[in-house]
């Protein structure tokens, strides 16, 4: 080894498990000789050969051994002015299915790329700040290392490029974005940015099909802050991840040169915007999470650590109710009701006679008086804001490039984010938030990426740059509020931007048919929902009122009358850490509907801690037997917390066995169900418990693991 640059020096994995066993591994950067850079972390590596330009030649999964990258590519790519340059060096040597470290003096830079400069070594920071106001989970940001490589063009006097490089401590996981710095007197239209390339290896050997047939790599997870298609799911939201084939690859399998095995990051509609001088540009920030097993519930866990690390402000988790109200006195009785129950906050529902878009002194006090009212009680309080799904009128809303009219967007109809109605939507926001004193802001919209042909709009110059600008006013409103410590329900997947809770997925009229075929649904979202988010993430639903329709058999109210459904409705929920949308007039009616909702409280608060973990599934609901989830943490008082039901009308009496590892528990465990005795169960090899439980007939039952 040549020299310790940055970080401190440690082998590079001692063994263990790193989702379980606490070890630390901390992020490093290292030079390893005269021309040689590495980050790495003892999960991971990525090594960089830097004369005369930086190639990234070694991106190493530590924790099998295997090689990510099968050839160098370039580290960039940039279109300003309509023409296109590449950052740093690339490989000219015709195999393109391995890499050789010989290979390295083959390594060339075009004259026409941006050439290095130098880097500079810094601690990983906040993209923006937050502020943490409600119970959590964790509320530690993450840290680690990060390189800067600067870059300039002749052809482009003025502009710094940076390629920033931030790996995590402790976790397989490593962030990039790209910077333009424009100190100097030239403006620059900034047409495309591609901020990061990699020829990776292939997943599979098919000798013929498309590059969209294939599997990829299963070894690299890719998630960015470029995601949304109101789908409430990380792959399908994500719009920036381009999977391509690559035909200099001439030696692969596929007779086509189909394989994907290019991995590209750019907005596909591209950015379109101005650089003037003075101003600076960021880029997509790219994360890429290193997995090592194709198990899915592993992978899952991964990935959970990593929002955990990421966005630890999504790991709050208050208990709300949603108000459907006419009247300020109904909003003064639910906080009353909240403060009596245990419950933490009130969100204004849609269809409530809340409207923050009305700036006027009368309005503004009047909510004010009432946050305050909830304020000095302990409550939080928020609002629903309707953005998309309604027209403003034909000078605001989104143009259509088809048509050249209003219509086209998601939902239809939609205002334009940039447009001076949209514009003055933001700041209305602000205003209100800032004097009011509210704390949570649920938002419908703006949705998925919506385009605008207009050329009169004031934030946006025209369709080119429509897209670009509107995403980043409705990411700076929530970045903003972060910053505030406002609750943010969002539509989007916009976790990396500051939001803290997104639906867990849903049909909306499923809500209105009978509440037995409703408790059943929903565990089957719960179940599905988070294989890829915490707890905390999700928001589900449950309508004390009518919603979409429905019946008497759909509805909770009158509430006394159905208090065993609204009891198992809310422990469905509660069982699995998961806020649900109460949403009606009351949490309860009479004293024994709130003894009811009391009770169930007091037990979540009890176990929020595990409950608030993640979860392992155990057996999907599908109304023939017994279905469940067990929550796990290795580092806390509780290892587990398991949730059983029985959708059946005959009381069960199994014998079930309960998955132990990710407990961190190896060889017996104490478990009891519910208030029972306790009993010592020895582990199999498979880290398994075997334990026989009764659960009653349509109900419920829970065990929890102690050490």
């Amino acid at each position: 080894m040549f020299v310790l640059f940055f970080g401190t020096a440690q082998a590079q994995d001692s063994g263990g498990d790193w989702l379980i066993d606490g070890k630390s591994r901390p992020a490093e950067i290292l030079k390893i000789s005269p021309t040689e850079i590495q980050l790495r972390n003892g999960l991971i590596q990525r090594t960089f050969f830097l004369s005369p330009n930086p190639a990234c030649h070694d991106f190493t999964n530590l924790m099998t051994g295997e090689q990510l990258l099968r050839t160098i590519m370039p580290e960039a790519r940039i279109t300003v002015d309509g023409k296109t340059y590449e950052v740093g060096a690339r490989l000219n040597f015709k195999e393109k299915g391995y890499f050789k470290k010989e290979w390295l003096e083959m390594v060339e830079t075009p004259a026409n790329n941006f050439q290095f400069q130098d880097y500079s070594l810094s601690e990983i920071t906040a993209h923006f700040p937050s502020k943490i106001q409600f119970w959590t989970s964790q509320d530690q940001a993450a840290t680690g290392k990060k390189i800067s490589f600067a870059y300039t063009h002749p052809d482009l006097p003025g502009l710094l490029l940076k390629v920033h490089y931030e790996v995590y401590d402790n976790l397989p996981l490593l962030g990039k974005y790209l910077t333009l710095e424009n100190p100097g007197g030239n403006s620059y239209h900034i047409d495309q940015v591609v901020n990061e390339i990699l020829g990776t290896v292939e997943e599979e050997s098919a000798v013929v099909g498309k590059t969209t047939q294939m599997k990829k790599p299963h070894q690299l997870y890719i998630e960015n802050n470029f995601a949304f298609n109101n789908s409430m799911n990380a792959e399908i939201s994500a719009q920036a991840t381009h999977w391509k084939s690559d035909s200099t690859y001439t030696s692969q399998v596929n007779y086509d040169y189909q394989t994907p095995s290019i991995m590209e990051v750019y907005p596909e509609k591209g950015i379109g915007v101005d650089l003037k001088p003075g101003e600076n540009f960021q880029s997509i920030r790219t994360y890429e999470l290193i997995l090592d097993s194709y198990d899915r519930e592993r992978n899952g866990l991964a990935r959970r650590k990593m929002y955990r690390a990421l966005a630890p402000w999504a790991m709050q988790n208050p208990i709300f109710m949603h108000l459907v109200s006419k009247t300020d006195e109904q909003v003064r009785t639910a906080i009353d009701q909240c403060v009596a129950t245990g419950y933490e906050a009130l969100i204004l529902s849609f269809g409530s006679h809340i409207n923050m878009e009305d700036n006027s002194p009368e309005n503004i006090q009047r909510w004010k008086t009432l946050a305050d009212y909830a304020h000095e009680r302990g409550i939080k309080i928020g609002g629903y804001s309707l953005f998309s799904s309604r027209t403003i009128g034909p000078e605001t809303d989104v143009i259509s490039p088809v048509t050249g009219k209003p219509g086209g967007a998601f939902f239809g109809n939609a205002p334009c984010l940039a447009s001076e109605w949209g514009l003055n939507y933001l700041d209305k926001l602000r205003f209100f938030f800032s004097e009011t004193g509210f704390d949570i802001f649920e938002n419908d919209g703006p949705y998925p990426g919506d385009v605008c042909a207009s050329i009169s709009h004031p934030g946006h110059k025209g369709l080119e740059d429509s897209q670009w600008v509107q995403i980043n006013l409705q990411k700076g409103l929530y970045q903003w509020m972060n910053s505030k410590g406002i609750y943010i329900n969002a539509p989007d997947w916009y976790f990396l931007d500051g939001t803290h809770k997104i639906a867990m997925g849903y049909r909306e009229v499923n809500f209105a048919l009978p509440r037995e075929r409703q408790k059943i649904l929903n565990r089957q979202n719960i179940f599905d929902a988070t294989w890829e988010k915490t707890p905390s993430m999700g928001w589900g639903f449950v309508p004390l009122t009518a919603y979409h329709g429905g019946g008497a058999d759909a509805v909770l109210e009158p509430l006394n009358a159905h208090l065993d459904d609204y009891r198992q409705l809310m422990m469905q929920y509660y069982g699995a850490g998961i806020q649900a949308c109460y949403r009606g007039p009351r949490l309860y009616d009479t004293e024994e509907t709130k003894a009811v909702v009391i009770g169930v409280i007091d037990w979540y608060k009890k176990y929020r801690n595990i409950l608030n973990s993640d979860i392992i599934r155990l057996r999907r609901a599908d109304g023939r037997d017994w279905d469940g989830w067990m929550h796990v943490d290795p580092n806390g008082k509780e290892k587990a917390l398991v949730m059983l039901f029985n959708p059946t009308a005959e009381p069960m009496k199994k014998e079930i066995r309960l998955p132990m590892y990710y407990t961190g528990l190896t060889d017996q465990i104490s478990i009891r169900q519910e208030d029972g005795e306790i009993q010592r169960l020895q582990l199999n090899r498979n880290f398994e418990a075997s334990l026989k439980v009764e659960i009653p007939a349509n109900g419920y039952t829970w065990l929890v693991v102690e050490k």
